[in-house]
């Protein structure tokens, strides 16, 4: 079979990309990324796992908002170099989908609790409008448009930004849903995703290749899509219950000039190594996971864990800052902020009595063990938080292709027949 021809916009290290390249049904004509780090992880793994030599160049590390330049190249940029863009790229290939989603900070509920101005001024706000230059550039017969929750909440400049997003798609000749909290908001833990995780999925289709594309969109949401979920909830003892155990060491000591506080027994294991941790962080995870092993429950109240860490640390903060994953259910959802610090992702063993390595972050979004991060720990941290579950993209990328071959089938069979009739 042909392959479907994708481009991966805010692709980050990969996580859509991955999914959708395991159904073995897409080609990656291109992946378009401002930030470094994550960009050198994709570029590894489209060149080591999919065998693409010319991963370097697929990526296209550079600011989506120089839309103009996106397309036709750039030479000699400060920041970014030199590349011949993406039209060149394409090269006059048809574009049978275009997949991604912006940076999630601007619409996230967190995010406007933190900024002062509830992010209404945040840029980030307006990155889909410079997604739907390239929708509207390469014409994909659909494309996938993934977020956060509060995307459905947000309003910049008093507007719902659903509002300013439906506008744009339809101006562009597609078609999605009305009320999107009804039909878009899914939860990832019932397509085997052992965490607590759910994102808006923006699907639209071409109106002119569609005779009723609303039914289309209704059958994908409500039929295709919910056909590959799974009968049980995967844990996070089903995650990483197999990994070897880090334990505390009565001295802290240094490998290659990182200091460790924790031993590692295995490190041919990629990116199993622990986080340092000093000895009263050490002595509240333990406390705090044994809490939860023994049954106690003296911390599981916001209060509570407030005031023990004003007690342990001598600061006063508003959230409470601790949080055990309880290995019988799915752990809480891995976010970029894990790249600060891992207080709210506490291993549930109390014996460990540390946060999480970046291989446990990984496999709790899905990550195969074969996907070797290599930047620094924080990077490494930050973009896993931010990646959309593998395993959720490949059962995504699935569903589409039933919408996309389905199209093209009966294209071919009304070509057959010597007209044309809209489908």
């Amino acid at each position: 079979m042909k392959k479907i021809n994708v481009i991966d916009i805010f692709a980050g290290c990969g996580g859509l990309s991955e999914g959708f390249k395991n159904t073995g049904a897409y080609d990656l004509v291109g992946a378009v990324e401002w930030e470094r780090a994550p960009s050198f992880n994709l570029i590894n793994r489209l060149r080591t796992k999919w065998n693409y030599e010319d991963a370097k160049e697929r990526v296209l590390i550079f600011d989506i908002q120089r839309t103009q330049e996106l397309f036709n190249g750039w030479h000699n940029d400060e920041k970014y170099g030199t590349h011949i863009g993406l039209d060149k790229l394409v090269d006059h290939k048809k574009i049978d989908l275009i997949i991604g989603g912006p940076p999630c900070q601007a619409y996230s509920i967190a995010g406007r609790i933190r900024d002062e101005h509830g992010m209404q001024y945040d840029y980030r706000n307006y990155l889909f409008e410079s997604y739907m230059k390239v929708v509207k550039r390469y014409q994909p017969e659909a494309f996938v448009f993934e977020n956060v929750p509060g995307i459905l909440s947000a309003s910049p400049g008093g507007i719902p930004v659903t509002t300013l997003i439906k506008k744009e798609i339809e101006e562009a000749g597609y078609e999605i849903l009305d009320n999107l909290q009804e039909h878009a908001l899914i939860d990832l833990t019932e397509y085997g995703v052992p965490q607590k995780r759910s994102r808006v999925i923006i699907f639209a289709v071409k109106k002119s290749s569609y005779n009723n594309p609303k039914e289309v969109l209704l059958d994908f949401y409500h039929k295709i899509l919910p056909s590959y979920k799974e009968s049980n909830k995967l844990t996070v003892r089903d995650a990483i219950g197999d990994l070897p155990p880090l334990y505390p060491v009565s001295e802290e000591f240094r490998i290659q000039g990182k200091k460790y506080s924790h031993q590692p027994t295995n490190i041919s294991i990629h990116n199993h190594l622990p986080r340092f941790h000093n000895k009263r962080d050490i002595g509240i995870f333990y406390e705090l996971a044994a809490d939860i092993e023994n049954q106690s429950f003296k911390y599981v109240s916001t209060e509570a864990l407030k005031r023990l860490y004003t007690e342990r640390t001598g600061n006063i903060s508003n959230v409470h800052k601790y949080y055990v994953l309880r290995w019988d259910g799915q752990s809480n959802t891995i976010p970029a902020h894990l790249y600060k610090d891992g207080l709210r992702h506490i291993h549930p063993d109390p014996n460990q009595a540390r946060s999480l390595t970046v291989r446990e972050a990984g496999r709790l979004q899905t990550f195969p063990d074969d996907y070797e991060f290599i930047s620094s720990a924080g990077d490494n941290y930050k973009m896993i938080g931010n990646a959309v579950p593998p395993k959720f993209a490949e059962k995504l990328a699935n569903a589409v292709k039933e919408i996309l071959v389905e199209m093209n089938d009966q294209k071919k069979e009304l070509d057959k027949n010597n007209y044309y009739v809209k489908i």
